[in-house]
């Protein structure tokens, strides 16, 4: 069920948008991360509302909510019109809720799933983030936001512990507080045969009170795409470190879609540092149908240990892998389809299947 609607508040026209789906077959949902007792918990949708002209000076305002089957997400921005040469400034409040499998997930089925631990987080964050006007091919995004993250168990209930007593905050107690900045610079170059990119973030965290977390984050993604007669090889590297006082949910999780394929979300390992490569050839089979081969590999760098409670070692997790197989992709006019086969260093076998709709 979806609807979109247009409402005309004087001058200003404020876009309306909400879709609600009903998963009838609950038969699909083979692990279910909580218990599904209400008759909400079965509804997935999102709302969008975007005002253009909040107070008549062309401020703007958008209101977002998604809801998953085990998470959701509502985000608030508020943005002021600023000349293109300054950094344009939004104020941003979002409040998410998401299983945590990265890190707390139970790999089963030779590591080609992650089941959940238990363990999910609540997420509070407030700020400013400032987006500096483009110059030449670099693009750069500053932040500065309070984080409230309160882990809960399946059942929505506030928690310290995981499963096997370890804590699962930084603090010890029942939530972690903190103040992050964070800068990120972008680089894209391309031209018809080539193109690269590079993302720099860095995240520290400043303590505000002493029992807030101190902490330096860094991580890195580099991509270079090389067109090769009617082929294209795309190769990325995805490297990050963090130091100082950390929760394990904050650990770099390595394994799954967007990083190891093969292997689930967070299957391979989960350390303070990690290193992620990422390869695919794809080649044209007619006009709409495109043929895959990929190889993924990732790494803990040894600093799965580092976390405290050392979640990765426990669930035995190997700290490595690689994951290869082949694919399938599919262009219309109403987006991008693709289906993956991939195979693990333990010869578990696991198909992806994804969907992008480009419709305008």
């Amino acid at each position: 069920m979806g609807a979109q609607k247009s409402i005309h508040a004087g001058k200003a026209k404020i876009d309306f948008n909400v879709d609600f789906t009903h998963k009838l077959c609950t038969a699909l949902m083979l692990s279910p991360f909580r218990n599904s007792s209400g008759p909400l918990s079965l509804i997935i949708g999102s709302l969008c509302i975007k005002h253009p002209n909040l107070f008549g000076r062309s401020e703007k305002l958008d209101v977002l909510w998604d809801k998953g089957l085990h998470d959701s997400n509502v985000l608030i921005a508020f943005r002021k019109p600023r000349p293109e040469w300054l950094a344009q400034q939004s104020f941003v409040i979002q409040h998410t809720i998401s299983p945590e499998i990265g890190v707390h997930g139970l790999p089963v089925d030779n590591f080609s799933r992650s089941g959940s631990g238990g363990v999910n987080l609540c997420r509070i964050s407030a700020g400013l983030d400032l987006n500096e006007p483009a110059s030449s091919h670099w693009s750069s995004t500053t932040s500065i936001k309070f984080e409230h993250v309160r882990p809960i168990n399946d059942d929505g209930r506030s928690i310290s512990r995981d499963l096997d007593g370890f804590p699962v905050t930084c603090s010890g107690g029942n939530h972690d507080s903190m103040v992050v900045l964070k800068q990120e610079s972008r680089f894209a170059k391309a031209n018809d045969c080539t193109f690269t990119r590079l993302s720099l973030q860095i995240e520290q965290g400043i303590p505000v009170l002493s029992e807030w977390l101190m902490f330096n984050r860094f991580k890195f993604v580099a991509s270079k795409g090389v067109k090769l007669g009617p082929a294209f090889l795309l190769t990325s590297l995805t490297g990050g470190s963090i130091v100082g006082d950390i929760a394990p949910y904050q650990a770099f999780a390595i394994g799954g879609l967007g990083s190891v394929r093969g292997y689930g979300e967070g299957a391979v390992g989960s350390g303070r540092s990690c290193l992620v490569a990422n390869s695919e050839l794809t080649f044209p089979l007619n006009q709409m149908f495109e043929g895959a081969v990929f190889l993924d590999c990732g790494t803990d760098l040894g600093s799965g240990h580092h976390v405290p409670g050392n979640p990765a070692l426990r669930h035995g997790k190997p700290g490595t892998g690689v994951g290869l197989g082949y694919g399938l992709r599919f262009k219309s006019q109403l987006g991008h389809f693709q289906v993956d086969y991939a195979i693990n260093a333990f010869q578990q076998k696991t198909v992806y299947f994804g969907f992008s709709n480009l419709a305008s």
